[in-house]
């Protein structure tokens, strides 16, 4: 076999068909269309219309709830974090922050910041500002000699202040 004479299996390129070019080429006149009606017309849209029948899409039961004040946090794992203290893409004498997270490539989104979660093993001693962190997190860099330093207080302690 040559370079030359590669060609695509039959039939697996078709031409596409050219339609209202007249009555000859079998698609002329109405185009496939049919005759009269909405969807004959041009710039019809009628995706999920049932004919005045009330749609699918609006018969079923809604569930659910979005709330729009939602804290959208970047959740980094400890061993995440070991991971790139050892690849050194993370410096353990500055302090661990969403820039820095950032930069290494592991804080996508976060547009609240960065909260710490323990799953994984942190041998390291490093220092974190973070805008969050779990119970576990926290006695994890403790164990290890860190710190970490919390921007946002958490829901409870405001909650107890307020009252």
């Amino acid at each position: 076999m040559k370079l030359t004479e590669i060609r695509d299996n039959p039939g697996a390129r078709h031409r596409k068909m050219r339609v209202g070019r007249g009555i000859g080429s079998g698609k002329g006149k109405t185009a496939g269309r049919g005759q009269k009606g909405q969807k004959a017309r041009s710039g019809v849209a009628v995706k999920g219309f049932e004919g005045g029948q009330m749609p699918l899409h609006m018969r079923l039961p809604k569930r659910g709830f979005n709330n729009i004040f939602r804290k959208d946090y970047a959740e980094i794992n400890l061993g995440q974090i070991q991971q790139l203290i050892d690849a050194g893409k993370l410096d353990t004498g500055s302090v661990i922050d969403h820039a820095a997270l950032k930069a290494a490539g592991v804080a996508r989104g976060g547009k609240h910041g960065v909260r710490l979660l323990a799953k994984g093993a942190l041998t390291a001693t490093a220092q974190f500002k973070v805008a969050g962190a779990s119970a576990g997190a926290l006695a994890a860099v403790k164990q290890v000699g860190g710190s970490v330093e919390v921007t946002v207080a958490p829901k409870a302690a405001t909650q107890e202040a307020s009252e």
